[in-house]
C-alpha cells in the first residue's frame, strides 16, 4: 500500500557484521555531481540532452530546435558538424542561438530545404571532447501523383485486371484507399483486394466491375495530407458461346474461362523477407483465375506463430513484435478447383544493436589499472568504432593504452590519460554512442553530508545516519558513539558501501552522539551526528469491516497513540482503493472527518471499496485499512430477449444485472398485454437466481410483452426494459372452467354457478361454455345447453336429487379439453320432521344436558346443517307466579344427536324444544320438555354500612372489637334467618369502641363472599346529653360541635394515613395477628379478598362461630330434607329438595346469646 506521503513504509534490512570499519578497494568509482559543490574540480564535458536522431520539419510546427546541453569544468563549448562537414549556427542570421549552450533553432520560415541533413554536436573543454548521436533533420515534401492521362483497361469477362496505384513516398504511415469520385469505398472481397503496395488486384473480372471512376487516394497523418490519383476506367466484356451468340448465360461463359490460380503478388516462386525484431512482419499473397482461389498458410516443418494474424480475406499474415523464433520458412498456397500455386518467404529476423555492457565514467586513482567496456550485441553483429576527445583513437597514441577490441585498458594511469572516451556500435539497422569521462586524480577525503545533523528515529524501526564521501583513493570509514574510541559493533549495526550508518530495530539506548570518521593516503576527515528514539506511532482503534445498505451512513474508527514530543502533529489521513480522499470544506462530497472517525453519509454504490486510515506523525506512521461493502437490491436484468417461439411457448433469456453483494434468489417473470388490460404488469412465474432463462407457456390470441425482476435478500430490484412483444396465434381454449357450485335456492330448481375463464384465457374469440347435466345412476343421455354467461338454472327438478354435471368450454377454433364431472343437488327443502326423544340432563345449577334422535335423511329434504336448540325460562323457583322469558337459541352444527347448554340461571324453571336445519331453513319443532335448575351460592351483598352510633348499639350483624390494643376481641355471629331483612341493630356495644362488621349471604347450598365495613360507638357523656335539659344550652351545643369537628378531624387523618400505607393501632394488630377465621372463610365460602378492609382480622377465631367445623355453614345441608342430595364434579348441589324448615329466630353463638 503507498503511504499518503508518497514515501515507502520504512524497511527493516537484515545483515550481522563484527567490525564497522571497513576500506572501499575498488580501483574506481561513479563520480558524484555534488563534488563540484564543495571543491573546484576541473571535469570532462558530459552530454546531458539532444535531440531526437530523427527530426521532422511539419509543415505546421512554429520552429525545430536542434538541442545540444551539457556540463563540465571548465565550462565547455559547443561545435557542430553538418554531413560531416563543419557548420556554424552562429554565422546563419536565419538561426536562433541559445546564450550558454550548444543550442540553436531553425524557425519555419522560407526554404526549409537548405537545412536537410545529418547534423552532430561537438562538446569541448581543456579536459576533452563529447559528441552527440547524429541527429538527421528531414524536411517532407508534399507528395504528389504525376500527373497523367490513363487509358480504359478493357478485358474479357474472367480475366485479371490489376489497377497500378504507385503512391508517392512521404512521412509515415502513409495510408491507401481505392474510392469512386463520389467517395464511395470500392468493395473488397476474396475476388476483389488491395495489395501493401496500394494496386488494387482482380482475381477474375465481371460485368458489374465496369466503371469509369476508379481512384487511388494515398493520406498522410503527420503532415495532414490527402492526394488523388488521376481517375481510371474499366471495361469488363461479356463472353459470348460459341454455340449460342445470343445466349447471356453466365455458366457458359465461365466454361470457357475457368483456369488455374496464378500468383500476382508475389512475383517468383520465393523470396528473402529480412525485419529488425519488434517489427511487424507482412506477408502478402494475392493469386488470380477463376473460379476464385482461396489462399492458405504454412510455416515449413511447425504451425504457424499462435500471435500470426491473417488479415484481408486471407491473404495477408501478420505478426505484430516479430521475435527470433518468428524466423523461418513460411509458404502460402493458391488454390481451386484447377489446381494452385505457392510461394516461399524465407524470413529472416535481425536487431540493431544494443548495450549488454555501456561505458561508464569512472574516477581512478593514479597508477591504477583503468579498464573501459563497451559489449554490445545485434543481428548482424555491430561494429565498434573508438573515438577519445572526438577523434578517432586510431589518429591518437598513447604509451600506456591498449585496445582489445570491445575493451580499452589503461595501465598505470596518468593525471593525462583523463579525457572522454567515445565508443560507436552500429549496423545496417542503426547505431549506438556512448561518452565514459574517465577522470585520473589523487584527493584527499571529502564528505559530503553536512556535519552536526539531527536524526530522529521510532523505536523497533530502522534509521539510516548519512556519511557521503569521495575520495581517491577511496576511503576506509567508521563510525563510534558518544566519543568513544571503539567503532559501533553488534548485528544491528551496518555501514552501507556509500558510508552511512544504518541501525535495525532501533532501542532507546541507541539515543545519543555519533561519529563518522573517513581516512585514505591523502588525508582524513570527521562529522559528528545525534540521535533521538521517539515512541512509535501505533493504531489502537482500527477501522472494522462493515457491510451496510445502500442509502445510509457508514463510520470508520480510526484512534492511534504517538510519542508526546509529536502532540499537535499527528494527522489522521484517509484512502480509499489507495488513493487519498480529499475533503473540499466548500461543497459536500458526503465524507464528513472529525477526531478520527470518517463518515460517509448517503452511501452509495460508488463508495463501497477498501478504505485505509494512516495515523502520520513527522517520523512515522501507522496505517489500518477495512472494506466497506454496500448491499443494495439488484439492478435491473439487461438484454431481455424472446426466442425459440412456437405457438403458445416461447423461451425468455436475459443478462443479470448486479447483485450488489447479496445473491439473487429469485427472479419475477412480468407479462403486460395490449388487449384487456393494457399497461397492467402481472406475474407469469418465478424462476431461481442462478438461471437467465425460463420456458414460457402462454395463452393463445394475446399480444405479449414480458420484463424481468431480480430479488435477493435486501428486497425487489428494478424491472427490465420490455422484450419485443409476440403475438401468440388463436387456439382452442386450454381449460374448463373451475370451482363450479351446485346450489338449490328453491325446490325445484337448480343453480349452476362456475368462475369464469378469465380474458387472456379465452385463447381466442367467440369464448362460451357449454353445460351438460343428468341424474346421477340414471343411463340417460345429457341435457346440454351453451351459454356465455359463467351461472344457469335448471327448472322443474325433483327436490334434493344428484345430478352429474360437467361445463365445457369453446371459442371459434374448438373446443377446450374433455370437462370432469362433478356432482351436485337440485333445490333443498325446509325438513319435514322434528327430532324425537328429546331429554334434558341437569348438570349443574347453569348447565344442561340436551339429547335427542336423529332426523330421518328422507326427512330432511336437503344437506343436514344441524340441529338448534330454543330455550325460555318460565320462572324463578323462589317465585310461584310464571313469567314467559326471553327465547334463547344454540346451534350444534352436523349430524349429531346431544349438546351442552351453558348459562341458565340457577333455581329456575326452563322449557326447551330442539329442531333440524337445512340450506333452507329449519323444520318443526320438538314438544317441549319442561326441567329445574338447582339452587347457587349467592353473590357478594353490593352494599353495606354501620351507622346511627349509640351508647351500646350499632345497626349491623357479624362483628369483632379492633381497638387500638394488641389484642382484638372474639368473632360474634348472628344469623338473621328473614330474607328480607336489610337492617339489623346490635345491643350492648362498649362504649367509645372501634368494631369491624361482616355480613354475607347463604342458600343451602353455601355462602356468598363476605363484604366488611368498620364504625366506633359514641361516649356515655353524649348520650346523657341526649336525655336531659343540658342538650339545649348554647355552651353544650357548641361543645358538641367541637367535638365533632375534631372527631371529624383525626377521622380525616386516620383515613388519609391508613390510604397511604401508614399504619396505625388497627393495623398494626392485624399485621401482628394473622386472622385465622377469616383464612378458613376464604378455604371455604369467602373466597379471596384483595381489599385491606376485607382481610382477616388478628387473634379472630377459626370461623365466625366456634362450633361450627370446617365445611360446615350456619345451615346443614341435611336440613333441606333430602338425604340423597349429592355434588357434581365441579361442587354443584344437585337433587331434589324434600322441603324446607322454617326458622324464624337467629342466634348468636360466642360468648353471648340474643333472642331477637
Amino acid at each position: 500500500m503507498r503511504s499518503p506521503r508518497g514515501r515507502p513504509a520504512v524497511a527493516l534490512l537484515v545483515g550481522v557484521v563484527s567490525s564497522l570499519s571497513i576500506l572501499h578497494l575498488a580501483p574506481a568509482l561513479d563520480i558524484p555531481l555534488e563534488v563540484l559543490d564543495h571543491v573546484n574540480i576541473e571535469q570532462l564535458p558530459t552530454i546531458t540532452a539532444q535531440s531526437p536522431s530523427m527530426l521532422i520539419a511539419f509543415p505546421f510546427d512554429e520552429s525545430f530546435p536542434m538541442k545540444c546541453e551539457a556540463k563540465g569544468n571548465p565550462e565547455p563549448t559547443y561545435q557542430w558538424t553538418k554531413n560531416g562537414q563543419e557548420f556554424d549556427p552562429d554565422k546563419d542570421p536565419k538561426l536562433i542561438k541559445e546564450d550558454d549552450s550548444g543550442t540553436f533553432v531553425i524557425p519555419n520560415k522560407g526554404t526549409l530545404t537548405q537545412y536537410e541533413g545529418k547534423y552532430r554536436c561537438h562538446v569541448s573543454n581543456k579536459l576533452g571532447t563529447a559528441i552527440s548521436e547524429e541527429i538527421e533533420f528531414i524536411v517532407p515534401h508534399v507528395p504528389k501523383f504525376p500527373k497523367e492521362k490513363i487509358d480504359p483497361i478493357r478485358v474479357e469477362e474472367g480475366q485479371p485486371i490489376v489497377l497500378e496505384c504507385k503512391p508517392p513516398k512521404g512521412i509515415p504511415p502513409r495510408q491507401i484507399y481505392w474510392m469512386t469520385l463520389g467517395l464511395q469505398h470500392i468493395e473488397q472481397d476474396e475476388r476483389v483486394s488491395m495489395g501493401l503496395d496500394g494496386n488494387l488486384y482482380f482475381a477474375n473480372a465481371l460485368v458489374k466491375d465496369s466503371r469509369g471512376d476508379y481512384c487511388c487516394f494515398a493520406a498522410f497523418p503527420k503532415i495532414r495530407t490527402i492526394v488523388q490519383k488521376t481517375t481510371m476506367a474499366v471495361i469488363v466484356s461479356r463472353t459470348k458461346s460459341i454455340n449460342d451468340s445470343e445466349s447471356d448465360s453466365e455458366d457458359s461463359a465461365n466454361s470457357i474461362l475457368e483456369r488455374k490460380p496464378r500468383l500476382l503478388m508475389p512475383p517468383g516462386g520465393q523470396s528473402q523477407v529480412g525485419l529488425v525484431k519488434g517489427d511487424k512482419l507482412e506477408l502478402e499473397c494475392i493469386a488470380e483465375g477463376f473460379p476464385t482461389p482461396t489462399i492458405t498458410w504454412t510455416k515449413m516443418g511447425e504451425g504457424l506463430p499462435k500471435h500470426a494474424r491473417l488479415e484481408n480475406h486471407g491473404k495477408l499474415l501478420t505478426i505484430a513484435d516479430v521475435d527470433g523464433e518468428d524466423e523461418g520458412k513460411y509458404m502460402c498456397k493458391a488454390n481451386n478447383s484447377h489446381g494452385d500455386d505457392s510461394h516461399y518467404f524465407h524470413v529472416k529476423v535481425e536487431e540493431p544493436p544494443r548495450w549488454t555492457s555501456k561505458p561508464e565514467s569512472q574516477l581512478a586513482t593514479i597508477g591504477s589499472e583503468v579498464q573501459i567496456k563497451c559489449k554490445v550485441e545485434g543481428s548482424p553483429p555491430p561494429t565498434i568504432t573508438w573515438r577519445v576527445n572526438g577523434q578517432l583513437l586510431s589518429d591518437t597514441s598513447v604509451a600506456n593504452r591498449k585496445v582489445f577490441d570491445d575493451t580499452i585498458l589503461l595501465h598505470n594511469a596518468k593525471p593525462e590519460n583523463s579525457a572522454v572516451y567515445q565508443c560507436e556500435a552500429s549496423n545496417k539497422h542503426g547505431t549506438l554512442l556512448a561518452n565514459a569521462n574517465i577522470m585520473v586524480m589523487n584527493l584527499p577525503p571529502m564528505i559530503l553530508t553536512e556535519d552536526y545533523q539531527e536524526y530522529a528515529a521510532v523505536e523497533r524501526k530502522s534509521v539510516v545516519m548519512h556519511c557521503k564521501v569521495f575520495s581517491s583513493p577511496a576511503s576506509s570509514i567508521s563510525w563510534t558513539k558518544d566519543d568513544t574510541t571503539n567503532s559501533v559493533e553488534g548485528p544491528r549495526f551496518t555501514v552501507l558501501e556509500n558510508g552511512s550508518l544504518e541501525i535495525h530495530n532501533v532501542e532507546k539506548e541507541d539515543m545519543g552522539q555519533y561519529t563518522c570518521f573517513t581516512t585514505n593516503t591523502e588525508g582524513k576527515s570527521a562529522i559528528t551526528a545525534s540521535l533521538d528514539v521517539k515512541d512509535p506511532t501505533r493504531i489502537v482503534d482500527p477501522p472494522q469491516d462493515l457491510r451496510i445498505l445502500r442509502g445510509t451512513t457508514a463510520q470508520f474508527t480510526c484512534q492511534a497513540e504517538y510519542d508526546k514530543s509529536f502532540r499537535g502533529d499527528l494527522q489522521i489521513l484517509w484512502q480509499k482503493d489507495g488513493e487519498e480522499l480529499a475533503f473540499n470544506q466548500t461543497e459536500s462530497t458526503g465524507f464528513f472527518v472529525e477526531d478520527g472517525i470518517l463518515q460517509i453519509i448517503n452511501v452509495s454504490h460508488e463508495d463501497q471499496g477498501e478504505y485505509a486510515c494512516w495515523a502520520v506523525t513527522p517520523l512515522d506512521e501507522d496505517t489500518a485499512s477495512a472494506s466497506l461493502v454496500v448491499l443494495d437490491v439488484p439492478d435491473a436484468p439487461e438484454d431481455v430477449v424472446l426466442s425459440e417461439r412456437k405457438n403458445k411457448t416461447a423461451k425468455l433469456k436475459w443478462v443479470p444485472g448486479e447483485d450488489h453483494n447479496s445473491p439473487i434468489n429469485e427472479f419475477v417473470i412480468e407479462y403486460e398485454e395490449s388487449q384487456w388490460e393494457p399497461g397492467r404488469w402481472k406475474e407469469m412465474m418465478r424462476v431461481p437466481g442462478n438461471h437467465a432463462s425460463a420456458v414460457l407457456k402462454l395463452h393463445g390470441h394475446v399480444d405479449y410483452q414480458f420484463r424481468v425482476v431480480a430479488i435477493n435478500d435486501i428486497g425487489r430490484g428494478p424491472p427490465s426494459k420490455p422484450s419485443g412483444r409476440y403475438r401468440t396465434p388463436p387456439s382452442a381454449p386450454d381449460k374448463n372452467p373451475e370451482n363450479i357450485k351446485i346450489e338449490g335456492h328453491l325446490p325445484h330448481e337448480m343453480d349452476i354457478i362456475w368462475e369464469p375463464l378469465l380474458p387472456i384465457e379465452h385463447n381466442g374469440p367467440g369464448l362460451e361454455y357449454k353445460v351438460s347435466y343428468r341424474l346421477q345412476g340414471v343411463d340417460e343421455d345429457w341435457e346440454e345447453q351453451v351459454v356465455k354467461r359463467h351461472s344457469f338454472v335448471v327448472k322443474n327438478t325433483p327436490t334434493f336429487v344428484p345430478y352429474e354435471i360437467k361445463i365445457q368450454s369453446h371459442n371459434h377454433h374448438g373446443w377446450g379439453p374433455e370437462p370432469r364431472v362433478v356432482t351436485g343437488y337440485s333445490g333443498e327443502d325446509f325438513p319435514s320432521a322434528a327430532p324425537g326423544d328429546v331429554a334434558v340432563e341437569v348438570e349443574n345449577n347453569t348447565l344442561i344436558k340436551v339429547s335427542w334422535t336423529r332426523v330421518h335423511k328422507d326427512k330432511l329434504h336437503g344437506h343436514l346443517g344441524g340441529y338448534r336448540v330454543n330455550w325460555w325460562r318460565l320462572r324463578s323457583l323462589l317465585d310461584q307466579e310464571k313469567v314467559h322469558g326471553e327465547k334463547q337459541s344454540l346451534t350444534f352444527p352436523g349430524d349429531r344427536n346431544h349438546g351442552m347448554v351453558p348459562g341458565l340461571k340457577p333455581f329456575s324453571e326452563y322449557s326447551l324444544t330442539v329442531m333440524a336445519f337445512n340450506g333452507r331453513g329449519a323444520g318443526p319443532g320438538s314438544h317441549a320438555v319442561t326441567f329445574k335448575t338447582p339452587e347457587g351460592v349467592p353473590d357478594k351483598i353490593p352494599f353495606l354500612s354501620a351507622t346511627n352510633a349509640q351508647k351500646n348499639s350499632i345497626t349491623l350483624l357479624q362483628y369483632q372489637l379492633i381497638n387500638d390494643t394488641e389484642e382484638v376481641g372474639e368473632m360474634q355471629t348472628v344469623n338473621i334467618s328473614s330474607p328480607d331483612t336489610t337492617t339489623w341493630v346490635l345491643p350492648d356495644l362498649e362504649a367509645l369502641s372501634r368494631y369491624k362488621f361482616y355480613l354475607r349471604s347463604c342458600t343451602r347450598v353455601g355462602c356468598g363472599l363476605p363484604i366488611s365495613e368498620e364504625g366506633t360507638t359514641i361516649p356515655e357523656a353524649r348520650l346523657a346529653s341526649m336525655h336531659g335539659g343540658i342538650s339545649t344550652q348554647g355552651w353544650f351545643i357548641g361543645l358538641m360541635c367541637a367535638v365533632a369537628l375534631l372527631t371529624l378531624i383525626a377521622l380525616i387523618a386516620c383515613f388519609v394515613n391508613r390510604n397511604k400505607g401508614g399504619k396505625y393501632s388497627v393495623k398494626e394488630k392485624e399485621d401482628l395477628h394473622p386472622d385465622l377465621e377469616s383464612q378458613g372463610m376464604n378455604d371455604e365460602t369467602f373466597g379471596e379478598y384483595s381489599d385491606n378492609d376485607e382481610k382477616p382480622l388478628k387473634g379472630s377465631q377459626q370461623s365466625l362461630s366456634g362450633d361450627i367445623k370446617a365445611g360446615d355453614s350456619g345451615d346443614s345441608l341435611v336440613d333441606y330434607g333430602d338425604e340423597d342430595g349429592q355434588f357434581n364434579e365441579d361442587g354443584s348441589f344437585i337433587g331434589e329438595y324434600a322441603g324446607r324448615k322454617e326458622r324464624d329466630s337467629m342466634e348468636v353463638k360466642g360468648m353471648t346469646q340474643i333472642t331477637a
